[in-house]
């Protein structure tokens, strides 16, 4: 079974307040086997457009990063980043 991973791209516009998300996700992640492997870090963009962050992020299947998100735990996390950053997340299948 393939690998899933949350491809994530943020701007934080209240850094205090996204702290209260960073925290609240420790917990979702570790349950659902979650791996970072890009968070945040110097960046270059040679194409396009771009927000500030970026976060790339291992589960062990497909199914276990829908799992992830769609989860309690991340959900009341994820309430917690509201007017504190602008996100774009997909979910995608590894080879």
């Amino acid at each position: 079974m393939p690998k899933g991973y949350w491809i994530a791209h943020a701007t934080v516009t209240n850094p205090e307040k996204y702290k209260d998300y960073q925290a609240g996700v420790a917990a979702p992640f570790e349950k659902y086997g979650a791996k970072f492997l890009v968070r945040g870090g110097a960046a270059e963009v040679i194409e396009g457009s771009s927000k500030e962050r970026h976060i790339v992020i291992e589960f062990p299947s497909v199914d276990a990063a829908r799992e992830c998100f769609n989860s309690p735990e991340y959900q009341a996390a994820k309430a917690k980043r509201k007017g504190a950053s602008m996100n774009d997340v997909i979910i995608v299948e590894g080879v």
